[in-house]
């Protein structure tokens, strides 16, 4: 029987199957956090006086014992059961009989559900922050040690000016930062309890719910009861925008390695083991887990704009579209750690040819380089222009590419700013508490 059936009617089991879709594969993962949260509410029932202590006190010990079950990995929904928080009743029922029918008293499974994916979003944001930092860390560690390798830069694919392995490196550094920014401001609506609003308008029992803001370590309560419900699909996709932020630095930074690992560009290579080969070319060494992390990336950044088409135009107060949210995030999650992990492997092995910009191909790279010459030298900036603009027309530029480069300012090759980026970066970290 199902939590709201009043009667002993079945729905039919076409309409059971299309209403409950893929959610029980969601709710498995959403279990430990359903516990986690009926722990809270039962101890402030208890609390409350809206249920005996010594039965509060049993239902957290026999809630605790269902932890362990899900722990374990012994925890299932059996059949004939409609989601994990029935799951849960149930297994307490069972234990302490109408004491375990008393857990539910306060709440609906609108604030249940709500609950449980704030709490699931918090640890899962908490775990893309740590595997973010690791390749930030990653990033700034082969930016050093690269610093002094350099590599032509590009603008419209065209040959432009010299860049380095550092500076391309520590740009993707810097991107996380900001990455981490957006991530922060999602993690600060995720970090708010909508437990005790109820079907979105509150109870008539005299609940606690600063006190069990303060049992599951929220930040603050979602005060209204109407917004509470609301929260519901605009935090999943507060989530989504900043993971799309992230895995928009990941594709482009992968679309750069496949590039320059190719032939025509060369400025990198990865150990074999790294890269895989054709069936018919044997001379191929194909980027593989960089073109995957760039089509997993995009799929990712496509997860706001499913979202948003899912929540539009919908009213206030609760509705089944919601229960789709689900499936559209929680695979992004899991997608979006792999990249990151991946991406951590690739370029934890990454090697950089020594003296690229030696090849005769790239020598109107300097040709900036030759202008601010003349100019330090006193010709005003136009006519060195204008002068180094003939010699390239008529073939009389020269260049020495073994000439040391001067850039000292500010995020210039001589001046990567990693103290800065790092500090800006632990800046961040400290938002996710």
């Amino acid at each position: 029987m199902k939590l709201w059936q009043k009667t002993d009617t079945t729905t039919s089991e076409i309409i059971e199957r299309f209403t409950v879709g893929r959610d029980k594969e969601f709710d498995l993962m959403l279990a430990p956090y359903d516990v986690q949260g009926s722990i809270a509410h039962v101890s402030m029932l208890g609390e409350q006086g809206l249920m005996l202590k010594q039965e509060a006190d049993a239902a957290v010990q026999a809630l605790k014992e269902v932890q362990q079950l899900i722990e374990a990995g012994h925890f299932e929904i059996e059949p004939g059961v409609e989601d994990v928080h029935s799951q849960v009743e149930l297994l307490l029922t069972r234990k302490l009989g109408d004491t375990g029918k008393k857990i539910h008293s306060g709440r609906s499974r609108n604030d249940q559900v709500a609950v449980d994916i704030k709490l699931y979003l918090r640890d899962q944001v908490k775990e893309v922050v740590q595997n973010s930092k690791a390749l930030f860390q990653l990033l700034l560690v082969q930016s050093k040690k690269y610093a002094s390798v350099l590599l032509p830069g590009y603008t419209h694919l065209q040959v432009a000016m010299p860049s380095s392995a550092g500076l391309w490196l520590s740009a993707y550094a810097e991107s996380l930062v900001d990455d981490l920014e957006m991530l922060a401001a999602a993690y600060a609506v995720v970090n708010k309890n909508p437990l005790g609003s109820g079907a979105g308008y509150g109870s008539s029992f005299p609940l606690n719910r600063k006190r069990t803001t303060e049992l599951l370590e929220f930040a603050d309560v979602h005060y209204n009861s109407v917004y509470a419900q609301m929260s519901r699909g605009k935090t999943e996709k507060l989530v989504a925008l900043s993971l799309s932020s992230l895995a928009a630095t990941l594709g482009r930074m992968a679309m750069d390695c496949t590039l320059y690992l190719s032939q025509n560009f060369g400025f990198i290579y990865f150990p074999d083991e790294l890269t895989t080969g054709s069936s018919i070319m044997p001379h191929k060494k194909n980027p593989d887990v960089f073109e995957l992390v760039r089509a997993h990336c995009s799929r990712i950044q496509a997860a706001p704009n499913e979202l948003t088409l899912l929540l539009q135009n919908l009213p206030s107060g609760y509705h089944r579209d919601l229960q789709l949210t689900k499936e559209i995030l929680f695979p992004v999650i899991q997608s979006l750690k792999d990249c990151l992990q991946m991406m951590h492997l690739m370029l934890s092995q990454i090697s950089f040819r020594e003296h690229i910009l030696a090849d005769e191909k790239y020598r109107y790279l300097f040709s900036v380089e030759a202008v601010n010459e003349l100019v330090n030298k006193g010709t005003p900036f136009r006519d060195a222009y204008q002068q180094v603009g003939n010699d390239i027309a008529e073939g009389r530029f020269r260049w020495d590419a073994t000439k040391p480069l001067n850039h000292t300012h500010e995020g210039s090759i001589g001046n990567l700013c990693l103290p800065q980026i790092e500090a800006a970066f632990n800046g961040v970290l400290k938002k996710f508490v």
